[in-house]
């Protein structure tokens, strides 16, 4: 609990009897046994009294969500990543619904009173997007452009 082992808690003791004394010691345990008991008191206490000024609501904080020494700068970026390459994936699954819609729109145009401001707009392609599109169209039967003087 305080970070001694076993050794140092025998060391106290010892020293504790030797420095209170025998006659002495059983009312300083005492004292110390209610000053532990007090204080434990008391923070059961605060702990009420938070419970009773937050309400309900206190109850379904999950306090090991905001504990910071679980933050990794590292795993943040990774689930953003993550995060980000499902809605890709996800914007690119509607597209083909999408454009498959569009084309029966646009066959049945007579019937359709859709004007160009009701169109979706075109939206920025974010960098993993560009970075896919340009990959696609890298030739792979030739070797990778290097430049020995730029390393």
């Amino acid at each position: 609990m305080f970070g001694i082992n076993g050794t140092e808690m025998v060391i106290l003791v010892v020293v504790a009897l030797v420095v209170i004394g025998p006659k002495r010691l059983p009312g300083y345990a005492q004292k110390l046994r209610d000053f532990v008991r007090q204080m434990r008191r008391m923070a059961e206490g605060a702990k009420d009294s938070v419970r009773r000024d937050f309400g309900d609501d206190f109850k379904d904080v999950d306090w090991q969500k905001l504990d910071p020494r679980q933050y990794d700068p590292r795993r943040i970026v990774r689930e953003a990543l993550v995060e980000e390459d499902a809605a890709i994936r996800e914007s690119k699954r509607q597209e083909p619904a999408s454009q498959q819609s569009s084309s029966a729109e646009s066959s049945g145009a007579a019937l359709s009173t859709q004007t160009d401001t009701e169109a979706a707009p075109t939206r920025e392609q974010s960098p993993i997007e560009r970075f896919q599109a340009q990959a696609s169209l890298r030739d792979r039967s030739a070797a990778a452009p290097f430049d020995p003087e730029a390393t």
